[in-house]
């Protein structure tokens, strides 16, 4: 049962850290869901929304540093963009993450859900011609970047997430950032967010260290080669695999609140 429980939780962060870099969210819109509910059916262990919110937290932290360090060369990071929305939702991160203490179960499958649901709607909006912009002419409201980062941050503080998921269509859709630009910063962004949400679930003892590593080694193996593959394959290819992910997360979620 040991070597099952090792193999199930290694394989669910390889493949969430695996996306997480091809499509630079920071692997909390995969993991969340598959640490709920895949565990339970071969019988090792049923993770509390708390526990997966804690080892999400930390495994996010290790899969978007491993990610930003694949794309750190080519011009993909915006460096400015990084330290205003980095630091706002750093801020709103530790927030969310330390109130979540407060909140019930269904609270924190309720936020992530909604989030989800905001996150669907902005993919499939189209986002025309923001990949003909060259990288060195990209130019975006710093105020309203920063300011819905800090929101983001306080709802993703509450999951576990670094907030990717959401912020990747923010900047796609409202701030205009061409795609691999997008996936690049924003790992970088999730990063910085999942410091302050790592902290808050550490300090309110919700990481079960134990999981949270064997995610963290599939991490570091898995969202490299994410990255590597993410650099060849076509941006409205990447776009549509992430809006695919986010609604069957989101359904999932809301099937699970409205008929449980």
């Amino acid at each position: 049962m040991e070597g099952a429980f090792i193999v199930v939780i290694f394989l669910i962060g390889f493949v969430g850290s695996f996306i997480s870099g091809m499509v630079g969210v920071g692997g909390s819109i995969i993991n969340f869901p598959m640490l709920l509910y895949i565990p339970p059916l071969f019988g090792i262990i049923a993770f509390s929304a708390h526990e997966v919110s804690g080892i999400t937290a930390f495994q996010v932290f290790f899969a978007s540093i491993s990610g930003v360090w694949s794309y750190r060369k080519g011009g993909y990071l915006n460096k400015q963009l990084i330290l205003y929305m980095g630091g706002a939702i750093l801020i709103g991160s530790f927030i969310g993450s330390y109130g979540s203490r407060l909140m019930t179960e269904e609270g924190i499958n309720i936020v992530y859900g909604v989030l989800a649901i905001i996150a669907v709607v902005m993919m499939f909006i189209p986002k025309k011609g923001i990949d003909d912009i060259p990288l060195d002419q990209v130019t975006y409201n710093k105020w309203l970047a920063a300011s819905l980062a800090l929101i983001v941050g306080i709802g993703a503080g509450i999951v576990g997430a670094a907030g990717a998921f959401i912020l990747v269509p923010i900047m796609l859709v409202v701030l205009k950032i061409p795609t691999r630009m997008t996936i690049a910063t924003s790992l970088a962004i999730t990063f910085i967010s999942s410091i302050g949400a790592t902290i808050g679930k550490i300090t309110t003892d919700q990481v079960l260290y134990y999981p949270a590593s064997i995610m963290i080694v599939a991490s570091l193996i898995a969202s490299p080669l994410g990255a590597f593959v993410g650099k060849k394959i076509n941006t409205k290819i990447l776009q549509w695999i992430l809006a695919l992910l986010i609604l069957g997360t989101s359904i999932k979620i809301w099937s699970d609140i409205l008929f449980n």
